[in-house]
């Protein structure tokens, strides 16, 4: 098929050549094994070993929650995208990060027998623009360092420590002033605009600001942030703006995409995750919701090219005509590597 090509038609140079060292998908079917039995071990599918730091899974066969667990927190220590439930400590969902994917036990929403599961797997590391935070709540405002090394792009913030606290996001083409807004990761709201979240503050190359609000900063509370900085050709933090057609708007991110995330900023629509082995072709066309247990969506929305996405749908959650939505991305593959070679289309 034909690929599209950003004004002029620059082909942009790639900051990382090999994207599997640092982020992969990966699709499998469970097994049911307990961990007394040994668990599932869950083998990456790229050709670079990996071991992850944060991995975030959904049972796509069931409506079963999001499970997300990370290195800073702890194996056996998951939180819940779509839901405001604190941390739940599981010791038969992930039990171990291993040197080329993880260890699960027989949880339904990482290893239900004969029921398809699929996990997004990340590498910390600020040459990939990732970082994970946990701080301590003051109250009041405060700063608070991060190792990116570079100005974040977008940041999820979580309070872990009890329940009913929902998931904030800043995403820094959300609004022209980002840092007076928020998006919510859990539910379905449009941008909101409120200074107790980042006290109007621009997060820095070293630190967040976060202000009064119990959702990101309540006195002796814990969080946890999620922060990243763009790479180019490997992770895109961008907006788009719908055109209402099913011959959609092209959204260039420099590199053939391996996950996309997106939500229309206007409107109460749902968040949507595609990525490249679900079902690994175009018209891609199958997707969950982050903010909801449902089960997979098999609906044609986009198709994912060499060096960006296509919207292929009058879904106003992804093509809502003059409306924004924002996305972040992480790459398969750069679409110009190092050397000036382009990559194909899938």
């Amino acid at each position: 098929m034909h690929e599209e090509f950003s004004g002029g038609g620059i082909m942009a140079y790639t900051a990382i050549d090999d994207p599997e060292a640092y982020f992969q998908v990966k699709a499998y079917t469970g097994d049911g094994t307990t961990v007394s039995g040994g668990g599932l071990s869950v083998v990456l599918d790229g050709d670079t070993d990996m071991q992850p730091d944060m991995v975030w899974s959904k049972n796509r066969d069931d409506a079963t929650g999001h499970r997300l667990v990370d290195s800073v927190r702890g194996v056996t220590k998951q939180i819940h995208p779509n839901n405001t439930n604190g941390e739940a400590t599981d010791t038969e969902g992930l039990t171990a990060f291993n040197s080329d994917g993880f260890t699960v036990g027989n949880d339904d929403g990482w290893n239900t027998d004969g029921e398809k599961i699929v996990a997004w797997c990340w590498k910390e590391t600020a040459t990939a623009g990732f970082d994970m935070v946990s701080y301590t709540g003051s109250g009041s405002s405060q700063n608070v360092s991060h190792s990116l090394s570079a100005v974040p792009h977008l940041m999820i913030v979580k309070r872990y420590d009890g329940d009913g606290n929902y998931w904030v996001i800043y995403h820094h083409k959300n609004t022209s002033a980002p840092e007076t807004d928020y998006l919510r990761l859990d539910t379905t709201v449009a941008t909101a605009d409120a200074a107790d979240r980042w006290d109007d503050t621009a997060p820095t190359s070293s630190v967040f600001t976060v202000k009064d609000s119990s959702q990101v900063n309540g006195s002796s509370n814990t969080y946890m942030n999620y922060l990243w900085s763009e790479k180019q050709g490997f992770s895109k933090f961008g907006s788009h703006i719908g055109n209402g057609n099913a011959d959609g708007t092209f959204v260039y991110t420099g590199f053939r995409p391996a996950f996309i995330m997106t939500k229309n900023t206007a409107r109460s629509d749902n968040w949507m995750i595609f990525d490249n082995k679900r079902l690994g072709y175009n018209v891609d066309n199958n997707f969950v919701f982050p903010n909801l247990a449902n089960t997979e969506v098999d609906s044609d929305q986009i198709d994912i090219l060499s060096n960006g996405f296509k919207c292929r749908t009058t879904n106003d959650a992804v093509n809502s005509s003059g409306e924004v939505t924002v996305y972040m991305a992480f790459a398969e593959a750069p679409f110009v590597n190092s050397k000036g070679v382009p990559c194909n289309a899938r």
